[in-house]
């Protein structure tokens, strides 16, 4: 299939269009279709995925602006995928909105988004390119110029995304493994070189043997499954057959024996195998909940009434909150004027806040995580050779750095420590002889940033990022991220994809359908006063009004 750009739609004779009432035609202008098809279609840059298609002169593919207006449009809608081939084929409005009411026959089938979505997971899995998310990204930008955000003032948040697979417990994980190389082994006619005990695997007694145990009998059931696990490995490593049956199969063993021998609980790893239909998927453990699966990061560029999502990334659950920050600073880049980004304490780190300094970027972590630092800490001056002063004043007798710990110790006069005021502020330790102060430069910038997010400007930055907060329970309740109907990390980035680029069209939608509302209540208000005036005046003395008013210029 030959890739060709989707030149200007002229108006046909036969267009859909031309046979609508007055009425109809007032209805369709007035609904979402209209935005759509005048403001985010023309935007859409068919060149970016000319590389899906080949480059000779075969068939011409789909118009990818209209599987991309489409597949944004099946999110929006929270469509199928075979509603969404009903809705392009038989609705004016789907059809105005993807600039389609000229053609004799939609150029759309059954298969046309599902191979568009594996032509862009094969790419990505060949060449590291995500094509759509450079998309939806250029589009955000052209968004944010559209509707005046500067971009200076950027709000972060995380999303966990479960898999779409079923959470297994350790017995189950290792035996269904175990069973699927059985059967791989079975299903190619080499059922002779098993031994009967692992036959046992290919017959349908996986509740007998996985859940039907008593409490004490699971930790035995495991290691036999775990010792069945080792055995066939060795038996099917030289096959030529059941390649990713293999593959999942050591790695179960690299994840959960140490040479056969089961690890502990607490020794698997967060990026262990979770189920085998989804390798990609890890574990994570946040605010009290286990997760499995991904997550996604979205940052948000904010107007004054109107926000933007202008970039997102996408990855396994174990990738940290700390670490999309440093992305996103990374790929904003050094700034030409300031720009803050705020996000919550979890994205806090002292490499973040260095990073985001050289970049001209303010980060700014609302809440931070962990205990708070006494506020008395920043009243707390270190000198020369490590010498600390007090908030009263006192200097320390002795006193010294340590490089490995990056942390300064220093001894003052305990009967001055015990008589002063702020004693029981103070974070010194009242030892026999002496008191010792034990203080970090991280403890110090850490109080000194939580004394400046208790001021008012910094107060009024955490209520403005609060609202980036429902992003995440957009996506889990209207857009269905938990529920995306395929596996793999890539796969699902794709579909995470539109979902990002319908919450910023949606937007686009309501700004643009609110101001035409603006405007037409201005035009009719108008009207209304020029009827009321010309009813009572004569034409002359109407024209004059007009002229004085300024509705109407000599």
């Amino acid at each position: 299939m030959g890739f060709r750009a989707n030149g200007y739609q002229q108006l046909g004779l036969n267009d859909r269009l031309i046979n609508l009432t007055e009425r109809e035609r007032r209805i369709l202008d007035a609904s979402w279709a209209k935005p759509f098809a005048e403001k985010i279609f023309p935007r859409i840059d068919e060149s970016r995925f000319d590389v899906l298609y080949c480059s000779d002169n075969g068939r011409p593919n789909t118009p990818v602006n209209v599987i991309i207006g489409a597949l944004i449009l099946k999110e929006l809608m929270r469509d199928t995928d075979e509603e969404l081939l009903d809705e392009v084929t038989f609705d004016s409005r789907y059809q105005y909105a993807l600039h389609l009411t000229s053609y004799d026959e939609i150029p759309f089938s059954d298969r046309t988004v599902s191979r568009f979505r594996e032509r862009l997971y094969l790419h990505e899995l060949d060449t590291g390119e995500d094509l759509l998310k450079g998309e939806i990204e250029h589009l955000a930008s052209e968004f944010s110029k559209m509707m005046k955000i500067n971009g200076k003032l950027k709000r972060m948040d995380s999303a966990m995304v479960s898999s779409n697979c079923k959470k297994m417990g350790r017995l189950e994980l290792m035996y269904t493994c175990v069973a699927n190389m059985v059967k791989a082994i079975v299903s190619a006619g080499e059922s002779s070189v098993l031994p009967k005990h692992l036959l046992e695997y290919t017959k349908e007694n996986k509740n007998s043997v996985c859940y039907r145990l008593d409490s004490d009998e699971v930790l035995a059931r495991q290691e036999e499954v775990a010792k069945d696990a080792m055995e066939l490995y060795k038996i099917a490593m030289h096959m030529q057959y059941g390649r990713d049956e293999l593959r999942l199969l050591e790695r179960l063993l690299a994840d959960q024996t140490d040479n056969g021998v089961l690890k502990k609980g607490k020794a698997i790893q967060p990026d262990s195998l979770q189920n085998p239909s989804d390798e990609d998927a890890t574990f994570r453990r946040k605010a009290g909940k286990e997760h499995h699966g991904y997550v996604v990061n979205v940052v948000e560029d904010c107007g004054d009434t109107k926000n933007i999502i202008t970039h997102y990334d996408y990855d396994v659950n174990r990738h940290s909150d700390i670490a999309f920050a440093d992305d996103a600073i990374a790929k904003l880049g050094i700034q030409k004027e300031q720009v803050v980004i705020i996000a919550d304490g979890g994205y806090a780190s002292a490499a973040n806040f260095e990073s985001a300094k050289k970049n001209n970027i303010e980060l700014i972590a609302t809440n931070l995580t962990g205990e708070k630092p006494p506020s008395i800490i920043t009243e707390f001056h270190i000198g020369e050779n490590s010498c600390i002063v007090c908030p009263e004043g006192c200097t320390s007798g002795s006193s010294n750095y340590s490089e490995a710990k990056g942390q300064f110790r220093a001894h003052f006069d305990k009967a001055t420590c015990e008589c002063c005021s702020r004693c029981q502020e103070c974070p010194v330790a009242l030892q026999k002889k002496t008191s010792l102060l034990t203080l970090s430069q991280a403890t110090i910038e850490r109080a000194r940033y939580a004394a400046k997010l208790s001021t008012e400007e910094y107060k009024e930055y955490a209520r403005k990022r609060n609202g980036v907060e429902g992003i995440p329970s957009i996506l889990r309740r209207r857009y269905g991220i938990d529920r995306i109907p395929v596996r793999g990390l890539l796969r699902t980035k794709v579909w995470i994809g539109f979902k990002i680029g319908a919450i910023n069209v949606k937007r686009v939608i309501a700004a643009t359908l609110e101001s035409r509302k603006v405007c037409t209540d201005a035009i009719v208000n108008g009207e209304t006063l020029l009827d009321k005036i010309f009813t009572k005046l004569s034409v002359y003395t109407f024209a004059r009004t007009c002229c004085k008013s300024g509705l109407l210029t000599h």
